[in-house]
Formats: C-alpha cells, structure tokens, sequence
C-alpha cells in the first residue's frame, strides 16, 4: 500500500513542484493563475465529475456505504471543531479558516490519487466522495462563514452559494443522468472526457503557484491545530463510522484518502468572498499540502492495518 500510495503521489509532488517553478521564475504573467483556477474550478472540474459518475458502473460500487460514511464523518468532526471554538484564541474571522482547515479538501490531490491506485475504478469512487462531501463541506462552512465571518451573509446568500457550487451542480447531475440512464452524445462524451481530464494536471500546477508560507509563521498555533485535526481526526473518525456502516475494500481507502487531503486552494478564495482571515487561511492551505505528502501515505497505511487487523 505505502509503495502505491507513494508512486501516486510522485506525480502530484512534480505538477505542483513545476507551478511553483513557474511562478516564481515568471514564465506566465501573474494574471493567468487566477484566470487557471476559474476555468478549472467551473468548467474542467465540474466536466470530470459528471463524466466520471455519468459514466460510472455504480451498481458494483457501495454509493449508499460510502456516502454516509463520509457524512457522517465530517460531521462529527466539524461538531467538534465547533464545540472546541471556547477553547481558541482566535477571532471570528480567523475561526473561519481553523474550520475550513479542519474539514475541506482538495478534489484535484484527491482524483489523481484515486485514480493513480484503482484507475476508472477510483475515478467513480472519488465522483462519488465528491458528490458526498462537497455539498455538506459547503453547506457547513457557508453555515460557520454566516456565523463567524466579517461579511454576514443572508439567508439568500447562503442559498445561492450552495445552489451555484459548480462542484454540486456537475456532481449530482452525473448522477442523475446516470439514475435516468440518459448517456452522454457521442460526440459530447469524448469532449467532456478531455475537459475533465485537462482540469487535473492544470489544478495541481495551481496549487502550486497559489502556495504562500510567510502566513504559516506568523498563526503557528491555528494552523497546527487544523494539520493535526485535519489529518488525525478526520480519518480516526472515517475508520469510526465505516465500522458501523461496513465500508471496506478499494470504497474505504478511498474515502480514507479523501478525509486526509489537505485543504483547497478554492478556500482561500472563499475567505477573501465571505469575510474570513485570507492570510491565515493561505498559512493552512500551504502547510497542509507539505504536510500531506507525509501524513497520506501514513493515515492510509496505518489505519488500513487496523482495520484489517
């Protein structure tokens, strides 16, 4: 398992190693970045996700299982980040990012790695996570944004963030169009499959260009805490609930995988919209994707051991 976990990520660790490279030697004007992320995150990510369940053989894979342990996970650790917020000495603001830290991820680390280990198999299951998880991270950081962040939203505004999530919209209709058994149009489905398979190499080299650590030094104890939470608490709590739900084989792992990513560069975007701390959220993002190329291989490893001990 460490060796496959291992050679998958090689790729990742060149693509994001190669849009630092770019960025800081300047070889793309500073404003393609920015212009990169967008198309990725409304047009390439969305094509990937509804392809890859559109397209899936769900009927072999545990969707039900799977879901709700992934659900049900996040939850309980979000219940708990929120139950300790007493215990932080941080703003609201600020306490916005300690959350997003605790409980996003990030798809384009996620899909590559799944697919590097189980191939198309991995790429429906990771659809599947993402139809799972990406409404209800959404929903619950939209929620604490509300609460917590400088920019109060409305009731309005929390609807049209959940309803517009391009993330949500191409996710569940891939689902639907596979629950309808439509299909994709010849001549659509290979331009889809092209989008969709452009937006991970052109995600990791972004999260790459967007990786800023003068903010980790200066929030040593926020972004420590969301690390630990994030690649501790998270999986324990996975493993948790998939003994109750009895998820196991390539669907655990995989969605140990995924509650073991670290967070996307899409959050720091979200702190600048909403009111949240975008410095601090920039420090997380930053430690947690170094981080991750030591915890992944660790929390996947270990946690499989004890679940087929």
């Amino acid at each position: 398992m460490t060796g496959a976990v291992l050679l998958a990520l090689l790729p990742i660790v060149i693509l994001i190693a190669l849009g630092m490279l770019l960025r800081h030697r300047r070889f793309l004007d500073d404003g393609f970045w920015p212009q990169a992320e967008r198309l990725g995150y409304f047009v390439l990510l969305p094509c990937l996700f509804f392809h890859g369940l559109a397209t899936a053989h769900l009927k072999s894979l545990p969707v039900g299982d799977l879901a709700l342990t992934l659900i049900l996970s996040t939850l309980v650790v979000a219940a708990l980040v929120v139950a300790m917020r007493p215990l932080m000495k941080v703003n609201g603001p600020a306490f916005t990012s300690v959350f997003q830290g605790r409980v996003r991820f990030n798809n384009y680390v996620g899909v590559t790695l799944a697919a590097g280990l189980f191939g198309a198999k991995g790429i429906a299951l990771a659809a599947i996570c993402n139809a799972a998880i990406v409404p209800t991270v959404n929903i619950l950081c939209v929620m604490v944004f509300a609460r917590h962040g400088s920019a109060k939203l409305t009731g309005r505004g929390i609807l049209k963030q959940l309803v517009t999530n391009p993330l949500v919209v191409g996710s569940l209709g891939g689902i639907a169009n596979q629950m309808l058994g439509l299909g994709i149009p010849p001549g659509l489905e290979p331009a889809m499959r092209a989008l969709g398979a452009a937006s991970l190499p052109l995600g990791l080299l972004c999260i790459g260009a967007a990786l800023e650590f003068r903010s980790a030094r200066q929030w040593v104890g926020p972004v420590a805490s969301s690390s630990v939470m994030k690649f501790l608490a998270m999986p324990v709590a996975t493993v948790l609930v998939a003994r109750l739900t009895g998820l196991k084989g390539p669907a655990l792992t995989t969605a140990l995988l995924f509650q073991a990513l670290p967070t996307a560069s899409s959050a720091y975007i979200l702190a600048r919209q909403l009111g949240g701390d975008a410095p601090l959220m920039a420090g997380i993002t930053a430690t947690q994707t170094v981080l991750a190329f030591v915890a992944i291989p660790l929390v996947l490893t270990s946690l499989n051991i004890v679940v087929n001990f």
